[in-house]
């Protein structure tokens, strides 16, 4: 049954780098493809750093309109579609929540939680990687020293700025830097380089 997920999921993963690259060639039926297969996931990255719905649907809207001007930059051999447009959609709600001066995001779970978004696209897992990369990527993290991996999960997971982290962790902006820097190398090594 895995074996038939697994061919499930590279199979809409195939689907959607050839939509992401018609997309780039101006197909706007491509776009709505696109908006079908990940919109559900992205408004839930999206809602986690906004917290507000309606907030959250608008900034979606921009996403896509990003999309559709940047497609032609997606390159399917760096990263998978999903976590490119997760990336987008990630740092379009940043920019709404510094807009909106919130301190920080309001967070309600453990950043674990994201894995519960529900879904009937594809698997939560890709909201940070393929399938197959999961796991090893969990690895990575968990192998990261406490202060790395709990500042990388801020960082990206909950939105928080550097500044931010310094505050909530109570920790001198330049050690919360650093920790960030080490942690993303040590992540970098461990996936080997890629």
């Amino acid at each position: 049954m895995q074996t038939g997920h697994t061919g499930v999921a590279a199979q809409r993963r195939q689907a959607l780098v050839a939509a992401v690259q018609q997309v780039a060639r101006g197909d706007r039926e491509a776009l709505k493809t696109v908006y079908d297969m990940t919109s559900a996931k992205l408004l839930g990255v999206i809602l986690r750093i906004v917290r507000d719905r309606e907030t959250s649907e608008d900034v979606l809207q921009d996403v896509y309109i990003k999309v559709w001007r940047r497609a032609g930059r997606f390159d399917p051999g760096r990263s998978s579609p999903v976590t490119w447009l997760c990336v987008i959609a990630r740092n379009a709600a940043i920019d709404c929540a510094r807009r909106q001066g919130r301190s920080e995001p309001v967070v309600t779970e453990p950043a674990e939680a994201m894995d519960e978004i529900e879904d009937d696209t594809i698997a939560a897992d890709d909201l940070l990687c393929d399938m197959e990369d999961h796991e090893r990527v969990r690895r990575c993290i968990e192998q990261l020293q406490n202060e790395h991996r709990n500042t990388i999960r801020l960082a990206f997971f909950d939105g928080l700025s550097h500044s931010q982290l310094a505050e909530r962790i109570g920790a001198p902006l330049g050690t919360i830097k650093s920790w960030i820097r080490r942690g993303l190398a040590s992540l970098k090594g461990c996936m080997g380089g890629e």
